[in-house]
């Protein structure tokens, strides 16, 4: 062989060796670095009734939140991120889709059932409503919810499930269908329509007495009354008593239950092992699809009451249980960004957390608070204009795409992360369907200073209480309340007499309506007026018409929350077992399997 082929050879096996060395080396550090064309993983956070002051990186010291004020510190945080509602339901339902709830007809014209109350009720998130877990299934994510749903289950029969998530575009789903209430704590004082129970057992006793009373006369001998009379009435009593107790009385059992996929495995759910069933979940979604890409929604039964914590955990905290609640739930976070740096998947995952809405001030007992902090901000849950009710966290953490420590004071909501995750994991949004939502990629990445958001409208159920305008030429934020709720006791700043706040009914109109400065009275303590403001007519005339064309997009849509669909139909109830006989406890049988 000559020399030049000899140095041929050579050569090929030095480029052979560079090639496979380079090919090595970069598989080794898959995980590490990202380009901002690859489609990340995405893990979403979303914490129920947390104030927006619960947590130390928006200002609180009476709790201590650590791997949350983490990703603020590695991430963006939004310090003017909003709710779509102030109620779960609605609010969990405009997050999925990015349009007001309105728009899909999960926003309640009743005060009573501003919520999905039962899980054997018939309305719940319309199938043909696209979420984005949804678009993201349909680009090869794999989807997973763990933890709360309460968007429905069932539209005609108990085990159709309509409206399960399954049904909304997630692979996988392990939790609760419905929420997490006091009523789920066996002998707890009842959370679900608590004072219309009382005024029932009220009825009851009543309709109880007449047949008793009519046996007086008969028995005293004054005059006879016919035995058909009160036996009447002793059946109509025992009808009443049975249609309300057939539901309110077994709350426990048939809204707490516990399901994987479609499957119940638990009925009642038992609490105390929850959130480590739920983070077990969690993490073993992680590993099952570590290499990607996909939507994990951890959709936490924390920070609502009864607040069943870890006993490591009670006492932990300065703000009662409470905010030990807080910081389990924080220990929650921490472990699975354990799992992603574990992984090596830290900087190829989007990390994203919030709350449905604001915390919720009438939740207290005998020990105190039981419900959140909003900080500087007024009002709270079930308030639909006052921003303590949905002001919420808004934190994004994506590592060599996002700069670390960021902190954005523009309007942002929770509509914006449907067409974000539609931007970043490349799905096709519906077409012909108005999006409420923005991309907030081109804000978080810093390619503009500006929100996209010129207008908001803030809803209370099915009725407008205020417009938000951002004139972003003089980075101004008005905000015009056309109702606010009539707080009781007065001046209580909060609706302590009926536990939520009405959205109509007892609440004040105000003509012309309440204008704040928002970017300068952020805590809305100082109303303006023509007389302080000399921009306040042509303000509330510009928010006005905003609020016309507005409402001449919206189009008539079946109403989710209506009476008829939120009431507890026997034949809709998902019973583990032969009905009315529900109960079954499988988690541990199931976890071990797997």
């Amino acid at each position: 062989m000559d020399r030049g082929a000899w140095r041929a050879r050579q050569e090929s096996r030095r480029r052979c060796w560079l090639s496979a060395s380079l090919w090595c080396f970069c598989g080794s550090l898959q995980g590490m670095f990202v380009t901002r064309n690859s489609r990340p993983n995405i893990v979403l956070f979303m914490a129920d009734d947390l104030g927006m002051g619960d947590l130390c990186c928006y200002g609180n010291n009476s709790v201590s939140t650590p791997n949350i004020d983490r990703l603020a510190r590695e991430g963006v945080r939004l310090t003017q991120h909003l709710a779509a509602a102030s109620m779960c339901t609605p609010s969990r339902a405009a997050f999925l889709t990015g349009r007001y709830p309105v728009r899909s007809g999960m926003a309640s014209s009743s005060n009573m059932n501003r919520d999905v109350v039962w899980l054997g009720g018939s309305g719940g998130l319309p199938p043909n409503e696209t979420t984005f877990a949804k678009l993201l299934q349909h680009r090869g994510y794999r989807t997973g919810l763990i933890g709360k749903w309460h968007q429905g289950l069932s539209c005609a029969s108990r085990d159709d499930h309509c409206y399960h998530p399954l049904n909304h575009g997630f692979d996988y789903f392990y939790g609760m269908p419905f929420e997490l209430l006091s009523d789920c704590q066996g002998f707890h004082t009842p959370e679900l329509h608590r004072q219309l129970r009382v005024q029932l057992w009220v009825c009851t006793v009543v309709l109880g007495l007449i047949p008793l009373l009519l046996l007086v006369p008969t028995c005293a001998r004054w005059f006879l009354v016919p035995w058909p009379v009160i036996l009447a009435f002793a059946l109509l009593a025992l009808v009443f008593f049975v249609s309300w107790f057939s539901s309110y009385g077994f709350t426990r059992r048939w809204n707490c239950v516990l399901m994987r996929d479609h499957e119940i495995i638990q009925q009642p759910v038992r609490l105390e092992r929850l959130a480590s069933l739920m983070l077990k979940e969690a993490l073993a979604f992680i590993d099952r699809y570590k290499r990607g890409p996909f939507l994990l929604f951890i959709s936490f039964l924390h920070v609502h009451t009864p607040l069943v914590t870890k006993e490591k955990f009670v006492g932990h905290s300065k703000f009662s249980l409470y905010g030990d609640n807080v910081e389990e739930m924080d220990w929650m976070v921490g472990k699975v960004l354990e799992a992603l740096d574990r992984e090596r998947l830290a900087n190829h995952t989007l990390v994203y957390f919030t709350s449905d809405n604001g915390g919720r001030l009438e939740a207290q007992d005998r020990s105190g608070q039981l419900g959140g902090w909003n900080g500087r901000y007024k009002g709270g849950r079930g308030m639909a204009g006052w921003e303590g009710g949905i002001r919420v966290p808004g934190i994004f953490r994506w590592p060599t795409v996002l700069e670390a420590g960021k902190v954005i004071d523009e309007p942002t909501s929770l509509m914006d992360i449907f067409p974000t995750l539609s931007y970043i994991g490349g799905g096709i949004p519906p077409l012909g369907r108005v999006i409420d939502g923005r991309n907030l990629m081109p804000l978080l990445e810093g390619r503009v200073s500006r929100s996209e958001h010129e207008f908001l409208f803030h809803y209370c159920g099915a009725s407008l209480h205020t417009a938000r305008w951002y004139q972003k030429d003089c980075a101004t934020v008005w905000k015009v309340h056309f109702v606010t709720p009539k707080f009781s006791p007065e001046g209580a700043g909060a609706c302590y007499g009926s536990e939520v706040c009405p959205c109509s009914g007892d609440v004040t109109y105000h003509d012309p309506p309440l204008l704040f400065d928002i970017s300068r009275d952020p805590s809305e303590s100082r109303p303006l007026n023509p007389d302080n403001e000399a921009l306040f007519d042509s303000v509330v005339k510009k928010i006005e018409a905003a609020v016309r064309q507005h409402r001449g997009t919206l189009t008539p849509v079946p109403q989710q929350l209506s009476v008829f669909n939120t009431l507890w139909k026997p034949w809709l109830q998902p019973c583990c077992g032969t009905f009315p006989f529900c109960g079954c406890d499988r988690a541990d049988d199931i976890v071990s399997a797997a």
